[in-house]
């Protein structure tokens, strides 16, 4: 691994180095991938990382290509301890709206894990239901730490292949190339052919 690639990472597990210092052993990282899109579900991973993982790469989804968080997918789901992954549905985001859907999708993910964390740190979100174990929210978190910069790759690659084959049912709306994301392609999309199933009806009001 090249001296500043390690270097990064090592100052993206500052953070849960300290709370390893504090006695947490199992730390899980959490994060969502689709609170903003027009359409499909919002997706909630959590994800605990041994201590010694140093995986070439991983960092805020965002900051990664399509093609690098797939391959990074693979190689988180390799090491982890354990994982989990909550999806929360459209028409449930119009429901309950979109953070209690992604709170709900968070105690579901927390629900799939085979071994119980320590403590948990997830990316600026307060007042969730984490099954009694202690929690602590991180502003940006996908971008600080690294268990969460994890769980971003797999909430936002789950969440693109949801939405890849969503495409094949509805190609015209583009969903492979915008996952559901408000482009001006799609709302022109939305506007020509109406809203399908998968749209949030409670996100696309000023467009129909």
């Amino acid at each position: 691994m090249k001296e500043k690639e390690e270097q990064r990472l090592i100052v993206l597990k500052e953070h849960e180095e300290e709370l390893r210092k504090k006695g947490f052993k199992y730390i899980c990282g959490i994060d969502e991938a689709g609170r903003g899109p027009l359409a499909g579900p919002v997706v909630v991973a959590s994800v605990i990382m041994p201590i010694d993982s140093m995986i070439e790469g991983v960092n805020d989804s965002k900051k990664v290509s399509e093609k690098k968080r797939e391959k990074l997918y693979d190689l988180i789901l390799e090491e982890a301890i354990s994982y989990g992954v909550g999806i929360v549905g459209q028409d449930e985001i119009d429901d309950i709206n979109i953070l209690n859907a992604t709170k709900k999708g968070l105690t579901m993910s927390l629900h799939e894990l085979t071994k119980k964390p320590d403590i948990i740190i997830v990316d600026a979100l307060n007042h969730i239901d984490t099954l009694g174990i202690p929690y602590e929210s991180i502003i940006k978190g996908d971008a600080k730490c690294y268990s969460i910069a994890a769980a971003s790759i797999i909430a936002k690659v789950t969440r693109d292949r949801i939405m890849r084959e969503w495409d094949k049912v509805y190609p015209e709306y583009g969903f492979s190339k915008h996952k559901g994301y408000g482009t001006a392609s799609h709302i022109a999309a939305i506007r020509e052919y109406g809203p399908c199933q998968l749209h949030r009806k409670t996100f696309i009001k000023n467009f129909i």
